[in-house]
């Protein structure tokens, strides 16, 4: 099948057309964490950015199947352990369940497989003896390593050098060929979890378990491989040189790899320039002050609780997947802030249809791109819809442009409420089935493309907190609602106008009805 997507590639350093190693389906692996500890939020940039990903691929007309891997044996995972007094295995399962659970809360619902690195180990030895085999790896001393100066590709993903790498020192450095060979299996400590191999008791190296649990479920060539931009090297590249060498051909088309997460003094609004740095930062800069367990990063759940899946969610996809975004509560709080737009059309659309946003009976999803029959309604409005609904998707096939996507998702709000207020839909006796179906129309376009970047598929919820809040700010409102209209009534129309505009620079505007006066925060 043809497709019009465009992905940019780390391994070319550029765009290329989308074209799949078997025509209409996808491959899709992506690094999953190592369940030592609870899951932070950078961890949640990789899933909710390669969810979306398949969403759009699958909308697109291709099959996909997209695999997490869970890495669930290694040294963070002793140590911790130890540290806890309980099992390895005990302390994997925990965290992964934690994981699990920030995963839902986000929406991150379109996993096809999700496989443990424990649950593989008759892959990864199979892989690792075949290596031997073709002489790209040895034994020395009941460990095994990657040979990488009989690689003459190695390096060209991350444009390091095998001759540059200066690979682990201590004890392990004398047993390698070159300091840059990097472990495929490691003889086991007393007391370490371990595993029977042809070369004694050990566990695999990081970099083996996803070549062999992609190789498994995807196959030896397949579509996209993700992952943040930290783990160019050596993770992927090591993967890659693995990979290539035991099978003779590429592992992956399209490497693609999002920008990390970093804190920083919060500053600019959601979908500013400021709120992300550089599309395509190096690994350096992505990773020089990215959010990590060592520095302190955690509670997830807590920070779920606070913001909600929704809010995060969208608060990751409100740029480009590569740019490395600047994290903080106040962008978290804005990025709220411009969720509530969207919220208070659909209560509009509600209240003046009368029928579920969220009920997939009353709105059907489009989950195709297919499927959409553009209107035959004459009104001007719906017909720049149509236009951004198109422009939306062509920032989709350009690399997956959430960022981007999400400009035209506001415009088309923008449009329905002035579809709202220009036909006075509140008003029942301005409204006609002809222009209720208008409404409908637009209202299902946001519906299908929300469903796309996962948000708008259930009611929201309320932060932790944010009732009072909004009690509080709508108690003021209405107070000043009603002083405005005194002040109208006195013919005061000075203080009125003044009210008006002096909202308006606060990015509230307000509007007046038949039925009354509403009002709206801008987004």
């Amino acid at each position: 099948m043809t497709s019009s997507i465009r992905i940019y590639n780390t391994l070319t350093k550029t765009k290329e057309p989308f074209q799949t190693v078997e025509p209409g389906k996808v491959g899709m692996y992506l690094c999953g964490p190592t369940v030592y500890a609870e899951a932070h939020i950078g961890h949640m940039v990789g899933p909710v950015i390669f969810d979306t990903i398949k969403r759009y691929l699958v909308y697109s007309g291709f099959e996909v199947t997209w695999v997490v891997n869970i890495t669930d044996v290694d040294d963070k995972l002793i140590n911790k352990s130890r540290e806890k007094g309980i099992s390895m295995f005990q302390l994997a399962t925990q965290m992964t369940a934690d994981y699990l659970s920030n995963l839902q809360s986000l929406g991150v619902d379109q996993i096809d497989h999700m496989p443990r690195a424990t649950e593989n180990m008759e892959e990864i030895i199979r892989f690792i003896e075949e290596l031997i085999e073709k002489g790209f790896a040895y034994e020395s001393q009941g460990d095994v390593y990657f040979d990488v100066l009989k690689d003459l590709e190695y390096g060209r993903l991350s444009n390091r050098t095998a001759d540059a790498q200066q690979g682990e020192g201590g004890e392990t450095a004398s047993r390698k060929r070159s300091p840059g060979d990097f472990a495929l299996w490691k003889s086991s400590k007393p007391g370490e979890p371990s595993w029977s191999s042809p070369w004694g008791n050990g566990r695999p190296g990081w970099h083996i378990e996803c070549s062999a649990m992609s190789r498994r479920i995807l196959g030896r060539t397949f579509d996209i491989h993700g992952g943040g931009l930290d783990l160019v090297f050596p993770h992927h590249e090591n993967e890659l040189a693995q990979s290539r060498c035991c099978h003779g051909q590429p592992m992956v088309r399209y490497w693609l790899h999002n920008g990390l997460m970093r804190a920083d003094a919060e500053k600019g609004k959601v979908g500013g320039k400021s709120d992300r740095e550089s599309e395509s930062p190096s690994a350096e800069e992505a990773t020089a002050g990215k959010i990590s367990r060592s520095k302190g990063a955690g509670g997830l759940a807590t920070l779920i609780e606070r913001h909600t899946g929704e809010r995060i969610r969208f608060f990751l996809l409100r740029s480009h997947y590569r740019s490395t975004t600047i994290f903080g509560d106040t962008p978290l709080d804005e990025a709220g802030a411009s969720l509530e737009t969207f919220y208070r059309l659909i209560q509009r659309y509600q209240k003046i249809t009368g029928a579920d946003f969220y009920d997939a009976s009353a709105m059907p999803i489009r989950k195709r791109r297919s499927d959409f029959v553009s209107p035959q309604d004459a009104h001007p409005l719906v017909q720049e819809l149509v236009q951004l609904r198109e422009s939306f998707l062509t920032k989709m096939d350009d690399d997956f442009n959430t960022g981007g996507a999400m400009g035209d998702l506001f415009e088309i709000v923008r449009v329905l409420n002035r579809l709202i207020d220009s036909e006075q839909l509140e008003d029942p006796a301005k409204r006609t089935s002809t222009l209720t179906a208008s409404l409908q129309t637009g209202m299902s376009i946001l519906k299908e493309l929300g469903w796309i970047l996962g948000i708008f598929l259930k009611p929201p919820k309320q932060t932790s907190g944010s009732d009072n809040t909004a009690k509080l700010l709508e108690g003021v409102m209405q107070l000043v609602i009603q002083l405005r209209a005194d002040a109208r009534a006195k013919r005061d129309f000075a203080t009125s106008d003044a009210v008006r505009d002096g909202l308006n620079k606060l990015g509230i505007s307000m509007q007046d009805g038949k039925n009354g006066t509403t009002w709206e925060a801008a987004s």
